[in-house]
């Protein structure tokens, strides 16, 4: 399959990802074949190329998944959990070959659903579709894996004043490159919040802080820290069609594998640097 004759769907097409996925879709010349929506949002009869801020296209949001996903041979999923993992269970009745999650804050339970759904789908999963964040990703895991645990690590992100989860699906992406590095799982790692009378920092341990104002797109650093020396590694996204951008470069490269569960690394070749 060449890459302009990949046809996509939508979840949650009127939502701010979605139209963003939309708008992208459409000015690179995939083929957009469909969209689903929530009822509450009151977009059924609207065409999904206008609610992106692009031409009409013909196509309008619908409330089921294998009505939109009819035509596709890729799902770009950015919603929640539970809705991510239902649209999985629909999509075994349509032509999807390739799925794209950007949905975070699955549970343990959860991540073994999509783990399972991998053996019929090349799924692309990811914190953050962002290329800057899959090398500072990288460059963490690379930081961590060159520096003892005199070095304290701490991962600090900002977000707008609706995000849900925290701390970010991104942050904890960073925290796991991290504790990568150090060669264990970060739920091994990973301290508690500094909070309350005796909130004293573990060695060893990666420390997590989370803002949230205003209208923020994102912000995530990185610091190692030692007694002499402090390095921060940053990133902060400007326009969220960053976003969007990475995450039709990961559909373009997913219709192309076997099933299997992948992520950015995978999709940009960085390998795991340590």
């Amino acid at each position: 399959m060449t890459e302009k004759a990949m046809s996509v769907a939508i979840a949650g097409v009127a939502g701010r990802m979605g139209r963003q996925l939309a708008a992208v879709s459409i000015d690179r010349g995939y083929r957009l074949a469909g969209g689903t929506e929530v009822a509450a949002a009151k977009v059924y009869g609207e065409d999904i190329g206008l609610l992106a801020g692009r031409r009409a296209i013909g196509l309008k949001p619908v409330g089921e998944v294998s009505e939109a996903a009819a035509d596709a041979s890729v799902w770009i999923d950015f919603t929640r959990p539970e809705a991510t993992l239902a649209a999985l269970e629909k999509l075994a009745s349509t032509p999807v070959r390739a799925v794209v999650i950007g949905t975070t804050g699955f549970s343990e339970q959860e991540e073994t659903a999509l783990s399972a759904a991998a053996g019929r789908f090349a799924i692309v999963k990811a914190g953050n579709f962002s290329i800057g964040v899959n090398l500072l990703e990288a460059l963490t895991r690379l930081a961590a894996s060159r520096l003892g645990t005199d070095w304290d690590i701490e991962v600090l992100e900002t977000h707008h004043r609706m995000k849900v989860d925290a701390p970010s699906g991104t942050a904890l992406m960073i925290g796991a490159a991290a504790a990568e590095g150090r060669g264990a799982p970060l739920g091994e790692l990973r301290a508690a919040p500094y909070d309350g009378a005796d909130a004293r920092r573990e060695t060893g341990k990666i420390g997590f802080s989370v803002r949230r104002s205003g209208g923020v797109i994102g912000e995530h650093e990185v610091m190692f820290g030692s007694e002499k020396e402090l390095l921060r590694l940053s990133h902060t996204a400007l326009d969220r069609s960053v976003f969007a951008e990475g995450a039709l470069h990961a559909a373009a490269w997913a219709v192309k594998q076997a099933p299997g569960l992948y992520n950015m690394n995978d999709v940009l070749g960085l390998g795991h640097t340590g």
